[in-house]
């Protein structure tokens, strides 16, 4: 496994002062954000590391070359929209982009792009499951013959009154998984697993792992805290932002050593990248530096270090 970090964090730098700083800090992979230039629609989204609007072999040449001189590898491409939004003002900017992230991915040589499936937070699961279909499976196909694939976040994007009721990403549950990787048919279309988000709906994070092993592409490493006296007043019904908090690995619920023998167990072997959404340290760069860097010394120990030579 590799551990890396969401370069959406560092959103002030530019893509060689992240790999700078990775590099500095021993990290063996960054996922790189890639919206669309312009102004961010929510918290961590809208920042854009690699500008994929009209990539070419050029522009890919010179980020390859910025990895390598920094010894640092790109862990996928992360764009994470809402492409069944609604508004088709909305889901139409997503749909168009993501073909350029899988066409930036391909180029560069980078094996995975992560995202949501985005959903209409006002139907269900079912009302949803049509269009989910005629979204997704051009899309599957188009990273396909790219030689790329999808993972997808099982973040329920539910969170305020803005996502209620059914929050905005229908990749949320293994029962969701089996019945999308089943409709959707392909070996392209996967997990970019997040443990937090089964903690936050009250479920057990290591428990799909098996059944699901084939289907993880890409890991993100973010913890959360429960408010037990807050769920007790006013609970789990309640918006989830009125209790429970984001937090670094190490500093919420999730149990990293039996996680992560849990993914060393089923086979997993790829990136694992850390996600700040953690404000305790502070919203300043070198507060979200120092989060980072937290992270890292708690999760270190479970990844294989460089052996350095012999004197």
């Amino acid at each position: 496994m590799q551990l890396g970090f969401v370069s959406a964090i560092l959103a002030d730098l530019p893509l060689e002062e992240v790999l700078r700083f990775a590099a500095d800090e021993g990290f063996s992979c960054v996922e790189l954000m890639c919206w669309p230039v312009g102004v961010a629609e929510r918290k961590y989204a809208g920042v854009t590391h690699v500008d994929v609007a009209a990539f070419t072999k050029g522009q890919a040449d010179d980020v390859r070359g910025l990895c390598d001189r920094h010894g640092v590898a790109v862990s996928a491409l992360g764009y994470y929209p809402n492409p069944l939004d609604p508004d088709p003002a909305v889901a139409t900017v997503a749909t168009e982009h993501l073909p350029r992230v899988i066409d930036a991915a391909a180029l560069l040589g980078v094996r995975t792009v992560t995202s949501f499936v985005g959903r209409d937070w006002h139907q269900t699961v079912d009302d949803n499951w049509p269009r989910f279909l005629a979204t997704w499976r051009p899309l599957v196909r188009h990273a396909e013959a790219r030689g790329i694939r999808i993972g997808i976040e099982n973040c329920p994007m539910l969170f305020t009154r803005d996502e209620w009721p059914g929050g905005k990403n229908l990749m949320t549950t293994p029962s969701i998984w089996r019945r999308a990787f089943a409709d959707i048919g392909s070996d392209a279309f996967g997990l970019n697993y997040d443990p937090s988000h089964f903690v936050l709906q009250g479920m057990d994070p290591l428990g799909p792992l098996e059944e699901f092993r084939d289907r993880l592409f890409h890991l993100h490493a973010k913890d959360i805290r429960l408010d037990g006296r807050r769920l007790d007043d006013v609970g789990r019904f309640d918006f989830p932002n009125r209790w429970h908090q984001p937090r670094i690995p190490g500093h919420g619920e999730i149990d990293w050593p039996r996680f992560l023998g849990e993914v060393r167990r089923v086979g997993f072997d790829g990136p694992v990248c850390i996600e700040v959404e953690d404000d305790t340290f502070g919203r300043s760069l070198e507060g979200r530096m120092q989060a980072l860097r937290v992270a890292r010394d708690v999760l270190r120990p479970f990844f294989p270090q460089p052996r350095h030579a012999a004197p």
